[in-house]
């Protein structure tokens, strides 16, 4: 999703974070940065293959659901959050994957430009219904709210929170220290959050990864996420793509699906493919 906003200089001085030693950087990078694989369970290939995901497959190859959402650690009967689930692709998914007592919960930022703020709460209330339409299920085993907004009773139950291409986003509007302050609030003692995000080259400048071209540097969303609360437990190369250069003038959406240059070198751009991409799982600390 291309949201237009007002994007930090740079991510380091937008978020306020602290320096991080080399030395804690390094033990990260060699603790952590394995490349993992992981089983999918026959419920989520079942998920994967229903119907209703007909449209939705032919980006399977870029989005890699099934090794994303395992490697995660997804399971038919948790509770899980969905940051700002834009057009339901992931939302089909879930939504046929979790059974009672899981439940998928849409968890929408509310934005500080006040004639934006009714639509987020719009959204938040259809949220329920429209995965009931995609998957077939009941609307009541689906609920939603915006997070400044969120329910005393839901703070403490979830078992993961997934955050799926939208951080830069996050940084953009602002929000990304409110908003995870709010995912950690919601989370179990233990709980973690799950990170898809554009990545752009470990030593690109930051006009190219604070964020305004989609892109993000993997060391600094690391950091962002451990000056919000969150350790690292693990990252994968589940959803990398070495032909994406990241340093495409018209951002990440220059690829596929959003093609922003229209017919200029699409044959090109759809032949790189989606994105490169970071995938991190953070636990909640304390």
């Amino acid at each position: 999703m291309r949201v237009l906003l007002p994007l930090p200089i740079s991510l380091a001085i937008a978020t306020g974070l602290a320096c991080v030693s080399p030395a804690l950087a390094q033990h990260d990078h060699h603790q952590h940065g394995k490349t993992h694989t992981a089983a999918i369970d026959p419920a989520l290939a079942t998920a994967l293959a229903d119907a209703r995901r007909a449209d939705d497959r032919a980006r399977d190859k870029w989005r890699n659901p099934g090794e994303t959402l395992s490697f995660f650690g997804v399971t038919p009967e948790m509770k899980v959050g969905e940051y700002a689930p834009g057009g339901g692709w992931y939302s089909r998914l879930l939504g046929l994957y979790l059974s009672p007592p899981g439940k998928l919960v849409g968890l929408y930022n509310m934005p500080a430009d006040s004639a934006r703020q009714q639509a987020a709460r719009d959204r938040a209330a259809k949220f329920p219904a429209d995965v009931a339409g995609w998957s077939g299920q009941p609307a009541n085993r689906f609920a939603a709210f915006t997070l400044d907004a969120a329910p005393e009773s839901e703070k403490g139950t979830y078992d993961r929170v997934l955050v799926f291409r939208m951080l830069h986003n996050m940084l953009g509007a602002g929000s990304a220290a409110s908003d995870f302050k709010a995912m950690g609030d919601l989370l179990k003692p233990g709980g973690m959050i799950g990170i898809v995000q554009h990545r752009a080259k470990a030593d690109a400048p930051d006009a190219a990864a604070d964020g305004s071209k989609g892109y993000l540097r993997e060391a600094d969303v690391i950091k962002l996420l451990g000056a919000n609360g969150f350790e690292l437990v693990s990252k994968s190369e589940i959803n990398a793509n070495p032909a994406d250069t990241a340093n495409w003038p018209d951002g990440v959406w220059t690829l596929p699906p959003t093609l922003a240059k229209g017919d200029v070198d699409r044959a090109r751009y759809q032949a790189i493919g989606e994105s490169d991409r970071m995938t991190l799982l953070f636990r909640k600390r304390g």
